[in-house]
């Protein structure tokens, strides 16, 4: 049974309500809980490929980072918590996060070196409010992955077509390199990562 979702909540108040092996994902949205849409297969199927993607670009590379299988992230000053779709976090910064070992809660942008979100229906969430509080967290680099080509004109372009934006934090502002079909990804966190747009719309296949 799912728990009723109450209204305007705190982050604690969020944490302690959210069900125990839900088969539903929630985020908190200033206040709000928000149900997130079921991924559909081919989200699921690119997230995982990241996973694994980056996951041995960092042991060949041998960076100090890891990919955990879930955590929530807190923005600082928002009532809110992302689950992203990947995180890459640093093995060292973590271990002066607060609730990390407890709750696999972030707060701190420094324990982050990458975040990738894969659009959905909700793609408003993905392009301005958490690119917001990512980029106000001083996380260094947040990846937009919009394989339908669903966003806004004015964040993709005219015609829309699938799109993949890297967002780099520079001098406390995001700017952001968009890629498309075959160019190569820029990854200033993952210089090896030899992937192409497409690839990665395409989830490797």
């Amino acid at each position: 049974m799912i728990q009723a979702i109450p209204k305007d909540v705190t982050f604690d108040e969020f944490i302690a309500w959210y069900p125990e092996n839900s088969e539903h994902r929630y985020e908190l949205h200033n206040g709000v809980i928000v149900g997130m849409p079921k991924p559909t297969g081919k989200h699921s199927e690119i997230a995982g490929f990241l996973n694994i993607e980056i996951g041995v670009t960092c042991r060949n590379a041998q960076f100090p980072y890891f990919i955990p299988r879930e955590c929530v992230v807190k923005p600082d000053a928002d009532e809110s918590g992302y689950e992203p779709d990947v995180i890459v976090l640093d093995r060292k910064a973590v271990l002066a996060e607060p609730r990390w070992e407890a709750e696999s809660i972030i707060t701190k942008g420094s324990s982050v070196r990458l975040i990738v979100e894969v659009v959905s229906t909700n793609w408003h969430d993905d392009y301005a409010l958490k690119l917001e509080d990512y980029e106000a967290m001083g996380i260094p680099e947040y990846w937009i992955v919009d394989y339908l080509g669903l966003g806004g004109r004015r964040y993709i372009g005219k015609p829309k077509r699938p799109t993949l934006s890297v967002y780099q934090l520079l001098k406390g502002e995001y700017q952001v390199k968009q890629f498309k079909e075959g160019e190569l990804i820029e990854s200033p966190t993952f210089p090896p990562l030899n992937l192409t747009a497409q690839q990665i719309f395409n989830a490797g296949e």
